[in-house]
């Protein structure tokens, strides 16, 4: 990190420390973003045709005070510091229009643009709003006004500004009881004062010069709100908003609109790397090879020497051409669980890709900012932002649990069912986040899950789905895959089950070959992570606002026997064959295998099948199966290699693995 960079980057970002000498509220955040250099783009958008357009921050403060004016006359019959919902897509209006709200002394209440009729109007019966913005059709159970009815042509200068001081964020809004976190003011100053520890880890993330970032995350939605609206306006930075989130429309924003900055959840990422992934099958085999060094010498696999033109800038360059384009200088990914491939080959050409962790109830807590791709392509999502506290709640002698965090970025107040009430937190002031994660010994955390998605095995095993989700995302024919703990009606047990999405199109033939892909990377899993039960949804997954898969509605159809999936029985256990081997050495090593299987589960030797495996069948779970695999060494007098930990699974398996190492196995 160069001294002149560094203190150029410390200097521009002071400016977020003077926020803390503020009263701390929604104004002084506004002030803050219309004082910035006038004449720089806020916004860059496109017309029909494509064509680029751009609002200056001197235009956009004259918008938000004529709209604030029209609203002000609208609502005067409403009561000051009244909820009025706020439900578009990302737009340059979308930042007027909240605005605008407070400006007119009013809470807007950040509703989900794609929700329905029903949904949104639980949503604001349950909060009190008594206004809606939305460009929708439907009637509300409130008076809805549209864009176009609230902007206004010209200046009220008898209008008076009064801001309110209060956001409110959502849950998925459902029929039932709705989850809203209310922030103040403070919290949301406390997260852009969160950056100021940013350029002692980077100076990529923020700096003095022009950022392109990419308004493609919901404005609704935490991540999309705070990193995108929040950090970047009050730096002075632009958004370039995409035309839709068609794949085609988000390249092109980030072509035109020279994007720097990129932030998305791990689905865009997942689907920017099989975009890749067919590209380069597409290539001729000399081309592909170049990619494919370009990714191994950028993941620090080979040398430069290795890598020859392949680790050029030129090379390089001329591929981002055909992505995201050759600007893009920060990625994050937030949300939920990031692939290591993807990670990999995201990193591999070029895009610097973070993971990060946030969510609704804190703000955004981390991100991994280490400028080393090794430390990046590890899956953590960093250590705390300035003024945050993060801690794992774990069992003595346990190193996982439950993400706890302290900040004053959490939302103080939050409604359910339409009660008000405080955020309950420890007794130490920290907040149950309800995902698992692990810390390593320099202050970065790790996410495994989340609590609610955990599956529990019957014999006790914590399984994370993300995890395992992940194997199957590059088989042939599938739109999307998700791993959740279902149970078939009439089952006493969870099962791991893998819920599949193919296209429309897709024939018997393709599902066969679909179900047999998937079972022979089932077979190389280990045995705790092994799927139990595979089917394939004949509509597309049920997604949420936050582009996460609904395992919820997923698993209540499953259990419900909905015909709407079609499926197989439960992945068939391999047969070991021990063709070709001694079959009296066989015999004589499997025997002492067994024994050793029933010193440690404390089973009798009659009751273990040589194909039974050692989770699912027998019991056993990952400790004991360590311990097993060291007896095994130690009767053996041999050392099972510390990569077949897993994928061994049954005592048949063991006897072949152990007559392999001795040198027993089949002569040619």
């Amino acid at each position: 990190m160069k001294r002149d960079n560094y203190e150029a980057v410390k200097a521009f970002m002071s400016a977020t420390a003077k926020l803390a000498d503020t009263t701390q509220t929604m104004e002084d955040i506004y002030t803050a973003i219309v004082e910035r250099d006038p004449n720089a783009w806020i916004a860059i958008y496109f017309d029909e045709s494509g064509k680029s357009c751009h609002m200056t921050y001197d235009e956009f403060r004259n918008e938000v005070f004529r709209t604030a004016s029209q609203l002000s006359g609208l609502f005067s019959s409403i009561a000051p510091r009244t909820i009025v919902g706020l439900k578009l897509k990302n737009s340059e209006r979308w930042p007027i229009m909240f605005w605008a709200i407070l400006m007119s002394e009013h809470i807007p209440l950040l509703i989900d643009a794609r929700l329905p009729k029903e949904n949104a109007d639980n949503l604001l019966r349950q909060s009190g709003a008594a206004a809606l913005i939305a460009n929708d059709e439907e009637t509300f159970c409130v008076p809805r006004y549209r864009v176009n009815e609230v902007s206004a042509r010209d200046e009220d200068y008898s209008f008076n500004p009064d801001f309110a001081d209060n956001v409110i964020f959502c849950s998925s809004g459902t029929t039932g009881d709705a989850k809203m976190m209310v922030f103040s003011g403070k919290n949301l100053c406390a997260q852009i004062l969160a950056s100021l520890s940013i350029p002692d880890k980077t100076l990529d993330l923020m700096y003095p010069s022009p950022i392109h970032t990419l308004a493609m995350l919901p404005f609704h939605h935490i991540f999309g709100f705070a990193v995108n609206l929040l950090w970047y306006t009050y730096y002075g930075k632009t958004l370039v908003y995409p035309s839709s989130l068609a794949t085609s429309d988000l390249l092109a924003a980030c072509r035109k609109g020279k994007c720097t900055h990129i932030y998305s959840v791990p689905l865009f990422w997942d689907g920017l790397a099989q975009t890749v992934n067919r590209t380069v099958a597409s290539l001729k085999p000399s081309k592909s090879d170049l990619v494919s060094k370009m990714i191994a010498f950028n993941t620090h696999k080979i040398s430069r020497r290795e890598a020859g033109f392949a680790a050029s800038k030129l090379a390089l360059h001329a591929f981002q051409k055909k992505v995201l384009g050759k600007r893009v200088r920060y990625c994050i990914s937030g949300g939920g669980f990031l692939s290591p491939k993807t990670q990999a080959l995201v990193n591999g050409i070029g895009y610097n890709l973070y993971n990060g962790f946030g969510m609704t109830e804190v703000g955004i807590a981390c991100v991994e900012q280490s400028p080393r791709v090794e430390q990046r392509m590890k899956g953590s999502i960093g250590a705390p932002f300035h003024g945050v506290e993060m801690k794992i709640a774990c069992k003595e002698g346990e190193t996982q649990g439950e993400l706890l965090v302290k900040s004053p970025i959490v939302h103080e107040e939050e409604i359910i069912g339409g009660k008000r009430r405080k955020t309950p937190l420890t007794e130490d002031g920290f907040f149950r986040t309800g995902d698992i994660a692990t810390m390593d010994n320099h202050g970065n955390f790790y996410l495994k899950g989340r609590l609610k998605d955990t599956i529990i095995l019957s014999n006790g095993e914590n399984v994370f789905p993300d995890e395992i989700e992940y194997y199957f995302k590059d088989v042939a024919g599938l739109n999307n895959v998700v791993c959740l703990g279902a149970k078939r009606p009439g089952a006493t047990e969870e099962k791991i089950t893998l819920v599949c999405e193919v296209d429309n199109s897709v024939t018997e033939e393709t599902i066969e070959r679909i179900f047999s892909d998937i079972k022979a990377i089932n077979d190389t899993l280990p045995s705790e992570k092994k799927v139990q039960d595979i089917l394939i949804d004949k509509h597309p997954l049920p997604m949420s606002s936050s582009m996460k898969v609904k395992r919820f509605v997923l698993k209540e159809a499953i259990e419900k026997g909905s015909d709407d999936f079609m499926g197989t029985d439960a992945p068939a256990k391999k047969t070991v064959s021990f063709d070709g081997y001694d079959q009296a050495k066989v015999d004589a090593t499997l025997k002492k295998v067994t024994k050793c299987f029933s010193k440690v589960l404390m089973l009798p030797e009659f009751k273990i099948d040589p194909e039974a495996i050692w989770t699912t069948d027998l019991g056993g779970d990952s400790m004991s199966y360590i311990e097993m695999c060291q007896l095994l060494n130690k009767e053996f007098k041999l050392e099972i290699p510390e990569e077949q930990y897993g994928i061994l699974a049954c005592a048949n398996d063991f006897t072949k693995e152990i007559l392999d190492l001795q040198g027993e196995g089949p002569k040619d």
